[in-house]
């Protein structure tokens, strides 16, 4: 049989091949034809190689990628999975197999490669491993902990609860399960958005896979195998959404430079030798910067060294670029002298392990009882996992590994020379049942309660539910308006502070009359909802200007790519609901701050609607200035989560980075959305067709006729 690919009206790529070997050659290849840039990006941010060509703006995540040994940790866990399970090591190889042989043709699709002068270089059969882990690494928001000692120590035990919420720099999702009795078909249904940073191209690519043992639709992630978070396999599908699970710690270490090395003090009282190496990082246009990298039996360091924190974070030049060699004026600690370090344990780098053992038996499982146990050996990210399939049967439970240790690693930094803050063994992973035929999940307190610190606020699942509940019984064809609500709970106690506010100039009164009168929704043609944010804004700024926060505008000096968590404005602007709702708020007189913001704005109220600055703002590899990108509906705490940063921009790098509905009555009645396209090939007529539908909150349908698809012309003989 060959190996053959179809594709739909929206590009989307359906592979058929003789087996799940071939079929993973014929993903891996596709990809690299139609995501080559995005792919080789990936590759090179695993790796800490990517600033060779992106330039010094890539440089703070290259070292970090580095020190946290990424790309060492990807090769030790494929070397385990060859040792645990040969089969699954041998099908992720052809998948490798099938990416090498694509990219040449790829890279000469992609302008980018021309662009950066970069050359496309052969995978290792670790790097989609390496991809996963880079992609996943800042998942369980280790950073907050940096935030919380901060804010312990210049505020109080109190500032963890009054900040706790899902701030800067995690990724949630939204997920819903509706069981049999309460759909029109009598057979379950799944729907949800993940909620991430917003890529060009997408971070998820819509894909079908076939062969005899299986045929699947779903969500792939670009340069890893398989289906992993969301698919259908014609008898059963699935979905997930972040835990918000806590599994990764941080120690601090002192350390001390001798003649034959690094050593580390451990809980024992006594030092040992850390391991320790040099390792250049290149950068486009500049001097190469040497790191020093350094392992202690807790982990890799992330953060400081022999000489203290400052000594190992990287200096700008004058002209803006990385000084070629680590240096700062803070003075070297004398041989034998201790210095602060952070080092980062996540299970991966001490089990070996990142889950890839899952994804096989995910495209094979018939039943939920099947995928059930195909998550009994995930690892990397945490997940809720909800689980249906055409005999009725459902699933809700926590994947993932977290480990069982002392309640302050959980919660803030934790010494490293102390007893006490060991790992032993694992959680067992929670379950859920449905209430009343529904379970809903949106990264709030649930079934992962005792595996986490922070959660989302209740919002977005409160929402949801509500609007579940407003008919007994739904279709698939329903479902989406559900992803584009757009009502914003979290918007009352500003509201209420705003109602009790007198003495006002008359500008200002008549624009909280208006904020009362307000319908609570954030929709993108909205004045109201325009005034609303901007009132929010100013309100988030004058109170990160009290005397009572300053020592938390001077982030220590940790890496660049861990300050998102440390920004004080970010954390009162996603907090404000909590901070305005405390009886006491560090002696700050909040209603002044809400006056002061309300008469701020009156004399300079917003022109137009909401959409008109929150606007979509991607990340991409390469800035793009030809794209004008549209805008928004939707706020943070919407269900529609499109998460502009209260008090800094409007701009929306977060929100729906896929929606689906999967329909266990029949497949062919699901459907899906990415918000670009199925091409990462600008100019390609696949490159940004879905973009309006994403906009509109419009789903394409998922084909499963093979006779409705268009077959390529350059079928290939199956792999061996």
């Amino acid at each position: 049989m060959t190996t053959e690919t179809y594709r739909d009206a929206w590009g989307i790529p359906h592979l058929r091949a003789a087996g799940a070997r071939e079929l993973a050659h014929a993903q891996g290849r596709v990809t690299a034809l139609d995501r080559a840039w995005q792919l080789e990006v990936e590759r090179h941010r695993s790796e800490g190689t990517s600033a060779a060509f992106l330039g010094a703006r890539a440089l703070p995540w290259d070292v970090f990628a580095r020190r946290a040994r990424l790309d060492d940790t990807a090769r030790r866990c494929f070397t385990a999975l060859e040792r645990r399970d040969p089969e699954t090591a041998d099908w992720v190889r052809a998948y490798v197999d099938g990416v090498n042989e694509g990219l040449p043709e790829g890279a000469r699709r992609a302008p980018e490669f021309t662009r950066t002068g970069l050359t496309p270089t052969p995978w290792q059969p670790w790097t989609p491993l390496g991809i996963w882990l880079a992609t996943h690494i800042l998942f369980a928001g280790f950073p907050a902990k940096l935030w919380r000692e901060e804010a312990i120590r210049h505020l109080g035990p109190e500032a963890v609860g009054l900040f706790a919420t899902d701030g800067p720099g995690t990724a949630g999702s939204n997920g819903w399960l509706l069981a049999g009795d309460r759909t029109v078909s009598g057979l379950p249904l799944l729907a949800g958005d993940p909620h991430r940073f917003i890529e060009a191209p997408g971070v998820y690519q819509q894909i079908r896979l076939s062969c005899p043992e299986f045929d699947v639709v779903g969500l792939a992630v670009p340069g890893v195998p398989g289906i992993a978070h969301f698919g259908h396999t014609g008898t059963v599908a699935w979905s997930i959404t972040n835990a918000m699970a806590d599994y990764q710690d941080l120690y601090r270490e002192r350390l001390r430079r001798t003649g034959a090395g690094v050593e580390a003090l451990g809980p024992d009282g006594t030092w040992h030798r850390a391991r320790r190496h040099t390792e250049t990082v290149r950068i486009a246009g500049e001097d190469p910067l040497e790191i020093e990298v350094i392992e202690t039996d807790r982990g890799p360091v992330i953060a400081g060294g022999p000489e203290g924190l400052e000594s190992t974070e990287p200096r700008r030049a004058a002209n803006g670029g990385a000084k070629a060699k680590v240096a700062d004026d803070t003075p070297r600690a004398a041989e034998g002298e201790a210095g602060s370090a952070l080092a980062l344990r996540y299970p991966p780098r001490v089990t070996e392990d990142l889950g890839f053992s899952t994804l096989l038996p995910l495209l094979r499982a018939r039943r939920v009882e099947d995928v059930d146990h195909a998550f009994d050996t995930w690892a990397e990210p945490v997940n809720v996992v909800q689980a249906a399939d055409t005999e009725g049967a459902t699933l809700h439970r926590v994947a993932g590994r977290v480990p069982v240790r002392p309640e302050a690693n959980r919660t803030r930094l934790v010494p490293a020379w102390r007893p006490g803050h060991d790992w032993h063994g694992w959680h067992e992973m929670p379950r859920a049942d449905l209430t009343d035929g529904i379970a809903v999940m949106a990264n709030q307190r649930g079934p992962a309660t005792p595996l986490g610190t922070e959660f989302a606020p209740s919002h977005r699942a409160a929402r949801i539910r509500t609007l579940l509940d407003e008919r007994r019984t739904w279709s698939a064809d329903a479902l989406p308006a559900i992803h584009m609500d757009t009502h914003l709970a979290s918007a009352a106690p500003l509201l209420d502070h705003l109602a009790e506010l007198d003495d006002l100039t008359p500008q200002a009164a008549r624009l909280r009359d208006r904020l009362l009168a307000w319908n609570r929704r954030m929709d993108a043609d909205s004045a109201d909802a325009a005034t609303y944010a901007a009132v929010r804004g100013a309100v988030v700024r004058h109170l990160a200007a009290h005397p009572a926060f300053a020592a938390l505008t001077e982030a220590p000096a940790y890496p660049e790519v861990l300050l998102p968590w440390l920004a004080l404005v970010p954390r009162i602007g996603f907090a404000l609901e909590h901070l305005l709702s405390a009886e006491e708020l560090y002696g700050v007189d909040r209603p002044a701050a809400v006056r002061a913001a309300v008469e701020e704005v009156a004399a300079g109220a917003p022109a137009g609607p909401w959409g008109g600055t929150h606007r979509l703002a991607p990340w991409r590899a390469l800035p793009d200035e030809s794209y004008d990108e549209p805008g928004l509906s939707g706020d943070h705490d919407c269900v529609l989560c499109t998460s502009a940063v209260p008090g800094l921009t409007d701009l929306a790098a977060r929100g729906p980075a896929a929606r689906y509905v999967w329909d266990l009555a029949r497949r062919e009645d699901s459907r899906w959305v990415v918000p670009f396209g199925a091409s990462g090939v600008p100019g390609s007529p696949h490159h940004r067709d879905q973009l309006p539908l994403w906009l509109r909150g419009e789903l394409v349908p998922v084909v499963t006729d093979w006779d409705r698809l268009e077959k390529e012309t350059d079928d290939r003989p199956a792999r061996p």
